[in-house]
């Protein structure tokens, strides 16, 4: 899918691109490629001049290789955006390229940004630049907008977060607490620890490709401002994720041991069992000896005494037990 966006009276406007004459129509400040079919690549190439690299949103690059700048001007960004999907939260790979330093090529002034599916962030600046007359200036706004937007959209993601943990955090405080409600408190920990992970990896990508640009001298004097501002909200992100790993531990530490005292509690009814049964099973072991002399045996109420003496033996320590309060 190829989209262009324009600015008109200081609003955002998006069109859909099926045709190399449609594309020669506008003058877009953002060229967004979203799964581009190699048609559209073409159109691009052929109208703008830019050749779109085969690895552009490989996930095999190397670290160093995804800031750089190309002999002709041409900055190029490879940049995580995050996915905060429940079933499958990740991380979508945008390649950028902005040229502001030739002014010959067509593509002078027009932000590409090349992606394999939707990204959230995108969508967020988006519909904030159709209701916000004078958000974005230029192509190097857009591009700040988008990574401040992903940095907002990973903050919000924490505050969800949050919220989760505070909701286990009370079911794993609750007295009556059950194996089944532990596991499912372990489970949300467990996913939300992954989220967390995902969103402090995503905040230091971005951290990356915000200081390329404060690097690369291309940004005016605000613009350098608003990615310095950019980069204290990113370093506060870092630390929430920070916090909130801590309150993973204790609450993984809280339900683990919830979890072991339930368990200790079973093991506590067997061996209380196991104690209370052992007098009778030792009477009854001393009767069923094979001995020739055993005057009990041949006593009329032997039988009986003996079964009153292994219940009496049984409930003693069942008494003691309670009364020691080793059976709540």
């Amino acid at each position: 899918m190829l989209n262009v966006f324009t600015l008109s009276n200081g609003r955002l406007f998006q069109e859909e691109i099926e045709s190399l004459e449609e594309l020669s129509r506008f003058r877009p400040i953002w060229v967004d490629l979203e799964e581009p079919t190699p048609e559209e690549k073409r159109w691009v190439k052929q109208y703008y001049g830019l050749s779109i690299p085969e690895d552009a949103i490989d996930e095999d690059i190397e670290e160093s290789a995804r800031f750089y700048e190309e002999d002709n001007g041409e900055l190029h960004i490879r940049s995580d955006f995050l996915v905060a999907d429940f079933d499958q939260p990740r991380q979508v790979r945008v390649a950028f390229i902005l040229n502001m330093a030739n002014e010959q090529l067509r593509s002078h002034g027009v932000l590409f940004s090349i992606h394999d599916e939707t990204v959230p962030a995108f969508r967020l600046l988006r519909m904030r630049a159709r209701r916000m007359p004078g958000l974005l200036a230029d192509a190097k706004e857009v591009l700040l907008k988008l990574l401040d937007a992903d940095a907002e959209y990973c903050a919000d993601t924490l505050e969800g977060i949050y919220d989760d943990l505070e909701a286990a955090g009370k079911k794993v405080l609750d007295d009556n607490i059950s194996d089944e409600m532990a596991s499912e408190v372990l489970a949300t920990i467990a996913r939300q620890e992954d989220m967390n992970g995902r969103i402090r990896r995503n905040v230091m990508d971005t951290r990356r490709a915000v200081s390329f640009l404060m690097r690369s001298k291309m940004l005016d004097a605000e613009q350098f401002e608003e990615a310095r501002q950019i980069q204290r909200d990113l370093d506060s992100l870092d630390s929430h994720t920070t916090f909130l790993f801590d309150k993973i531990n204790f609450l993984m530490d809280a339900t683990v041991g919830f979890i072991n005292i339930n368990q200790n509690k079973i093991i506590k009814i067997f061996s209380v069992a196991s104690v209370a049964l052992l007098p009778p099973t030792l009477i009854a072991s001393i009767y069923g000896m094979n001995f020739r002399n055993m005057p009990e045996l041949e006593h009329p109420m032997g039988y009986p005494f003996a079964l009153a003496l292994m219940i009496a033996s049984a409930l003693l320590p069942m008494w003691y037990f309670r009364r020691r309060g080793w059976l709540k």
